[in-house]
């Protein structure tokens, strides 16, 4: 290993993946390393024999569920947003062409103790039971405002200047109450809490934008799209990219101790007894301990069931966000399904997770307004995981550190971590300004 690499990566996460690619696209020399022999990490999917022996130790799947080959679980289940920023990173670097992607068939809400399908456009509003009639009115006149706001055409902004008008006062400009205000902050914009009210409401305006194109871009009932066989895929369609470009892969590879110069920047990786040298090192929160911080902990419920979830519409993949403020929560809790259709379990089988920020001690108890939405369930098992983030600085040591996944069952903030973690190893932003199109879509290929 006396050869020196530019960067270094540690882990096959899938942020670590996609930074692999992005770093060889640009010509940069990497190795990238895994103490573990699979792809993925804390991100990878698993299929039923390895669900059980990480769940339930030594015993056997029952029969009735399956065959375990054709199951492939994801440890961090999300769904790609259509127009999203994982989808244009994988259309820039190409990762397109290793892939064949589905839409989801349904975007959904959890208000006053029922589901109900997430209006994105006008006419969508007017038909929701969400909203009584005088607020559909009101609703359908703020969609309208969005659909028709451009940043950079200030004749669309009625006057407003959204870099200093708060998500409260935009909204409050529109007499929307807080019912509508919920599910439009948490449904439509994905926030996670209560927080973006009292911020620059043209963030919220912008994420709902990209919610409403998305749900446009393939017709379909919600603004998602997701791997067929599941995330597993997008690491090594990315670590494929990367190899394409002449990036080294070593799995199985023990320990992989980060090395440190006289000036505690970083100098090599060694592992087996061997060092390769580096100048930068990327990794997820587990290789460098003593650099990063507990920032909390997520619990998520994995579900084997033999029917789509109740209440919605028979959609064999589908989202749900439950507000913090439905359940007297200070952060949402997400439900996620996949099924047979996807080709993440066998036929006739679905996949439910039910996520949340820990608040409690009892992941059970805690996730119980979730998994309760499920009906009857085959198979349930619950995950933990604390969640780190840095907390070094990356310019004195050139050590880039990954945040941990979050509870959310979409891409965003992962993206955005990424595109974050790029931009200070390089000093450039990734270019997404990509043709959309050559994501083709399909009504069961996209």
């Amino acid at each position: 290993m006396d050869v020196e690499y530019d960067v270094i990566v540690l882990g096959t996460g899938l942020k670590e993946c996609i930074l692999s690619g992005l770093l060889s696209v640009d010509r940069l020399k990497v190795l990238h390393m895994d103490r573990n022999d699979y792809y993925g990490g804390d991100s990878t999917s698993l299929n039923l024999n390895q669900l059980w022996k990480r769940f339930k130790g030594e015993e056997t799947p029952p029969a009735h569920i399956g065959a375990s080959r054709d199951y492939n679980v994801d440890m961090v289940p999300k769904f790609m947003m259509a127009n999203g920023a994982l989808v244009r990173v994988l259309i820039h670097t190409g990762v397109t062409k290793y892939m064949s992607f589905k839409a989801v068939d349904g975007s959904y809400v959890f208000n006053k103790g029922k589901i109900h399908k997430v209006p994105s456009t006008d006419m969508e509003a007017l038909k929701s039971p969400l909203m009584g009639l005088f607020e559909k009115r009101r609703a359908g006149k703020f969609f309208l405002y969005l659909q028709d706001y451009k940043e950079d055409d200030r004749s669309t902004h009625k006057g407003y200047d959204l870099t200093k008008l708060t998500t409260k006062e935009l909204i409050s400009k529109y007499g929307l109450d807080d019912n509508t205000i919920d599910f439009i902050g948490h449904a439509v914009a994905l926030h996670r809490d209560d927080s973006y009210l009292t911020e620059p409401a043209i963030d919220t305006v912008k994420r709902m934008k990209l919610y409403a194109e998305s749900v446009a871009r393939f017709q379909g009932g919600s603004p998602y799209i997701y791997p067929l066989y599941g995330l597993g895929e997008l690491p090594q369609g990315f670590a494929r990219l990367s190899a394409v470009y002449g990036g080294t892969y070593m799995l199985s590879k023990p320990e992989c101790k980060v090395e440190f110069d006289s000036e505690g920047k970083v100098c090599g990786v060694t592992s087996e007894g061997e060092t390769a040298k580096c100048k930068k090192v990327v990794c997820d929160p587990s290789y460098l301990p003593d650099k990063v911080k507990k920032v909390g902990k997520v619990f998520r419920a994995i579900a084997i069931m033999s029917h789509p979830i109740p209440n919605t519409a028979e959609s064999h993949s589908v989202q749900i966000i439950l507000p913090q403020k439905q359940l007297g929560r200070r952060s949402d809790m997400y439900v996620f399904c996949c099924s047979y259709s996807h080709n993440v379990a066998s036929k006739g089988k679905f996949i439910a997770f039910v996520s949340a920020q820990a608040e409690t001690d009892n992941p059970e108890k805690e996730l119980r307004p979730g998994i309760d939405l499920l009906g009857t369930v085959d198979e349930l098992f619950i995950d933990t995981y604390d969640r780190y983030e840095p907390s070094n600085d990356s310019s004195a040591d050139n050590c880039f550190i990954s945040t941990s996944y979050d509870a959310t069952t979409h891409f965003e903030s992962t993206v955005m971590d990424v595109l974050s973690l790029y931009t200070k190893i390089t000093g450039k932003t990734v270019d997404l300004s990509v043709d959309l199109s050559a994501a083709s879509a399909a009504e069961d290929d996209i």
